[in-house]
């Protein structure tokens, strides 16, 4: 009885979030089945099997992963460029349903799309403006990487969320974020957005996109068609 409702409201969630693009929701774990693909700022590239994910307050400190020649290597934030890990259990399905309404029209061209496709994550070092306006070198997970040309918007280790759906004491989909790192080409650092402010902010946001400006909605749960649009005016 479970089962047979928890794949109908897995369709249900699926129904309503094909009606437009969206952000990926993050994700905290990762299949040891397939291999991770790690690039270092001096261009050198490792694959392997990925150990742990070191994390303090949210922030990712350390990566181990066992490279191809069995090697355990261990690697800090800022010697990474980006990376690809492959997720597991249902933090796939939550990224399956979200990837289901992504928008190819505006995709990133220097990713990996096949790994995208393939339920792999992407993060990258970005340059952030974290705790006090400090402008901080963090490796940041992208929540729109198929969609990220113009903007980016990066999860928020310490976001905190709305709330989510489940069934069972399972969840199937995560609550919105209420708040995101957000970048638009052009930007020296990454800045918080939070859901508070999006109101206060959104025509400085938008600015010279007349579409949205003049737009009534402004819907916080729509920042990732606002983002779609915003891409279409440049």
């Amino acid at each position: 009885m479970i089962k047979k409702l928890t794949l109908s409201l897995l369709a249900f969630i699926i129904v309503i979030q094909v009606s437009g693009q969206k952000l990926l929701s993050p994700s905290f774990t990762y299949s040891h089945k397939k291999p991770s693909y790690i690039t270092l700022k001096d261009g050198s590239e490792i694959t392997g099997e990925l150990k742990n994910v070191k994390r303090k307050k949210g922030l990712i400190k350390e990566i181990k992963i066992e490279n191809e020649e069995g090697k355990k290597v261990k690697l800090k934030p800022e010697d990474i460029k980006e990376m690809y890990l492959p997720q597991s259990g249902l933090d796939k399905v939550s990224q399956a349903m979200d990837a289901a309404t992504d928008a190819q029209k505006w995709t990133n061209e220097q990713m990996d799309q096949d790994l995208l496709d393939d339920g792999y994550v992407y993060f990258e070092n970005a340059q952030v403006y974290y705790k006090k306006k400090k402008k901080m070198e963090l490796l940041m997970q992208l929540l729109n990487p198929s969609f990220s040309k113009e903007v980016k918007v990066y999860h928020d280790p310490m976001a905190k969320q709305t709330m989510s759906v489940g069934v069972g004491g399972v969840t199937l989909a995560g609550g919105l974020e209420k708040s995101y790192f957000v970048m638009t080409e052009g930007d020296e650092a990454a800045y918080k957005l939070k859901k508070k402010d999006y109101d206060d902010e959104y025509e400085i946001m938008w600015e010279g996109c007349e579409a949205l400006i003049s737009s009534d909605d402004r819907a916080w749960k729509d920042l990732s068609e606002h983002v779609v649009q915003f891409s279409e005016c440049q």
